[in-house]
């Protein structure tokens, strides 16, 4: 196994510099992340302005990930030999273009919207997991990783918490998605100006075979598709379960009010904010990656049976944020496959695994909103029984990631000080 955890080659008044494009490429992250889950606030909204049923609604959001996934992958390689400077403010542009774009009321527009927002996002996580590699030495890189993702998910949160009231007061949807995809464009512009540029290895490889070359070295690795596959399956039921049908589930089988129920699929995205750098510090303190990823999962897994057939132990929203602190176990994985890979693949070590985790997302979404998300609110189904079925649907996913997990290497043990 390689040991990445060699000391960087970058100087540190670079590794500064990193560290402040990095800070910068938190906001694209917020921003991506707010986008991705505002729709759950507004699926009767977007219904009526697409004139499609809610379900068709499910079909245009999920798009997203179908971009999202795919062009991981080229972010990741592009990353790999042309830096970031360029690379992450072009992924700006497209997630700036596809609100624009999202914000008009024709149903084939909203498709194309939520493909350039899917394929502008990826460069999101993939270009701050690889500005926080050059500016922050490897004993600190999980808490990099982890807080990278707290505030990706306080935007998630802040898309479900502050979004939902805006659309039912002051602002209309057309107006909150190109307000949003102004204020992407303009912090690209920010991101352009900060980040360094970076002197390129004359020996690379060029053309096609230089482009495969470093996912050869990734996808070769069979702990890249574990790592992938368990992120994935973690990732699903808030991607999903909860950014996607959080709202519309809490309102038509629990009977909640809007406003309960935006504020308890919020607290997913909020238990994040918490859950991700304290779960990348245990991880780090521990000097283990496996444990903390387990302990999670489990923390997940106990919030699901408890909140589907035990729901009056604890108030759903306080099961929901716990349920969001447990699942900053997801990230874990993204610090295992850059720690089983080189060092000269760090960017494609994380753009294969957004394309893993998110093909899972693109494949579990259909099959939970044809068994689950159609039948929600019809007459003749009972909503506890509805819940409690779904319910099982994600069980059976957290245990299937725990499973996985166990064929996962430690790699935290080859840690070393200096």
């Amino acid at each position: 196994m390689t040991n990445t955890f060699a000391s960087s080659t970058i100087q540190q008044p670079k590794a500064r510099a990193f560290a402040i494009a990095w800070g910068c490429a938190l906001l694209f992250y917020f921003l991506e992340y707010a986008g991705r889950s505002a729709p759950a606030v507004m699926i009767p909204e977007l219904s009526k302005a697409f004139d499609v049923t809610a379900l068709g609604v499910s079909t245009i959001l999920g798009t997203y990930y179908y971009t999202y996934a795919a062009t991981s992958l080229v972010a990741g390689v592009l990353l790999d030999r042309l830096g970031a400077k360029y690379v992450v403010p072009t992924g700006m542009a497209i997630l700036g273009i596809g609100c624009l774009v999202f914000a008009i009321p024709q149903p084939a527009l909203g498709d194309v919207g939520r493909l350039l927002q899917g394929g502008g996002s990826a460069f999101a996580f993939t270009g701050a997991v690889y500005l926080a590699s050059h500016g922050f030495s490897a004993q600190r890189l999980a808490t990099a990783i982890g807080l990278t993702q707290c505030l990706g998910m306080l935007g998630g949160s802040a898309g479900q918490v502050v979004v939902g009231p805006l659309i039912h007061g002051p602002m209309s949807v057309a107006t909150f998605w190109s307000l949003l995809g102004v204020v992407v464009l303009i912090t690209g512009v920010l991101l352009f100006v900060l980040t360094p540029k970076e002197p390129r290895a004359t020996t690379a490889p060029g053309g096609t075979s230089g482009v495969l070359s470093t996912y050869k070295v990734v996808f070769s690795n069979p702990q890249s598709y574990l790592c992938g596959l368990v992120a994935g399956l973690l990732f699903v039921p808030t991607t999903i379960g909860d950014m996607v049908w959080g709202v519309r589930f809490f309102q038509e089988d629990k009977l909640f009010s809007y406003q309960s129920a935006v504020f308890a699929a919020s607290m997913v995205p909020l238990g994040w904010v918490f859950g991700c750098p304290l779960v990348g510090w245990l991880a780090d303190m521990l000097h283990r990656r496996k444990p903390a990823l387990v302990g999670g999962a489990v923390v997940m897994l106990l919030c699901v049976i408890q909140l589907h057939f035990m729901p009056t132990l604890a108030p759903a929203w306080l099961t929901l944020l716990i349920f969001g602190v447990g699942s900053g176990a997801a990230m874990i994985p993204y610090t295992i496959i850059k720690e089983v890979n080189p060092d000269s693949v760090k960017g494609s070590a994380t753009g294969a695994i957004n394309f893993l985790t998110f093909s899972v997302t693109a494949l579990v979404g259909p099959i939970f909103a044809g068994h689950f998300g159609k039948t929600l609110s019809v007459n003749n189904v009972d909503p506890v029984a509805h819940f409690r079925h779904a319910g099982v649907f994600w069980i059976a996913i957290i245990v299937l990631a725990l499973l996985v997990s166990l064929a996962l290497k430690e790699t935290g043990r080859s840690k070393v000080d200096g």
